[in-house]
């Protein structure tokens, strides 16, 4: 039998959760069948896979020490380049500027070189986190960006961190998020409200009727910077985090993205492609302010991080606004 301690880093957590992260190796059925059989016990008590951990907790897992260690194998640390630049960083969180084309979770083309791995890459040199010393905890992004989309992206560095930053995204009003994009056609200020669904076997979503089994509401606020007869640039805030929100919805109103191979005009991305050299969809995390942070972060409180356009976006949007014979 192992026993482990909760002290104040690992608690507030669901004991499932905290066993999918100890026992990083274990595949989750195996996790949920130990719960089942009585295999895990608090404080000599069988528990549910809901229990909240408390600090002072004694876990006990019924496994022999060779299996302990074997679903306790640490996090594996790569030697990746550096490929983000950091915006802000203390003890607790680290934000950064995530390149279009790297994602920021692994899928199934790509397992190594993500922004997550390449963060415990950035951690792992710095001497603040060694995946020998931390069963239970890695540190991670509590949002994601598309792999084209750049711009922000936070990360909880301790576990209360990245508790309290997950809380205030489920919260939504305690981050504000803000989005620069460059969309077709002449895009007037204004709220967009309609309801979405996921097509997970194309990887795409789809705008449906709110009365359609399974839909989900999006909500974005869209500020006109500047425009033309051609091109809107446009500061979109997401009030709701839907998948590929910001470019289904301005698609969905005859505004797409330029760029955008999914949801966009492609007659439009061939020119772009054809004159500027442009294959990725121009849409930029441009910053976030903590409005209400809580716990561990209310340090944080009307902290603001911008996250200036890349290069090839300001020269892009430079030459959009400056073309002939519009």
């Amino acid at each position: 039998m192992k026993t482990l301690m909760i002290d104040e880093n690992y608690e507030n957590q669901r004991i499932d959760k905290y066993l999918k992260k100890l026992l990083c190796q274990a595949p989750p059925q195996l996790i949920y069948k130990m719960l089942r059989k009585k295999d895990v016990k608090v404080n000599g008590v069988r528990v549910k896979e809901n229990y909240i951990l408390k600090k002072g907790d004694q876990v006990e897992l019924f496994l022999y020490e060779d299996r302990f260690l074997e679903l306790t194998k640490p996090q594996s640390i790569f030697d990746l380049p550096i490929t983000f630049d950091v915006l802000y960083e203390d003890d607790n969180v680290l934000i950064v500027n995530k390149p279009a084309g790297l994602l920021v979770h692994e899928d199934i083309h790509e397992d190594v070189n993500t922004l997550s791995n390449q963060v415990l890459t950035y951690l792992h040199q710095k001497g603040e986190y060694d995946p020998q010393q931390t069963l239970g905890f890695t540190p991670g992004p509590v949002h994601r960006l598309d792999r084209n989309t750049s711009g922000i992206v936070i990360f909880g560095k301790t576990m209360r961190a990245l508790q309290d930053l997950n809380e205030m995204m489920k919260k939504r009003h305690c981050i504000d998020k803000t989005y620069l994009t460059i969309c077709k056609g002449y895009m007037p200020s204004g709220e967009l409200i309609g309801y979405m669904k996921k097509d997970s076997d194309r990887s795409l979503a789809r705008m449906v009727s709110s009365l359609t089994e399974g839909a989900l509401k999006m909500h974005t606020l869209v500020e006109n910077i500047k425009s033309n007869q051609k091109y809107s640039l446009l500061k979109v805030k997401i009030i709701t985090g839907r998948t590929h929100q910001i470019r289904l919805h301005l698609s969905s109103v005859g505004h797409p993205v330029i760029g955008d191979s999914k949801y966009g005009d492609f007659e439009l991305n061939r020119y772009l492609k054809k004159t500027y050299h442009f294959q990725n969809q121009f849409l930029h995390a441009y910053s976030i302010c903590f409005v209400k942070p809580i716990g561990s972060l209310k340090y944080l409180q009307d902290h603001v991080i911008t996250c200036p356009l890349p290069q090839n976006l300001e020269v892009l949007k430079n030459a959009l606004f400056h073309e002939k014979n519009l």
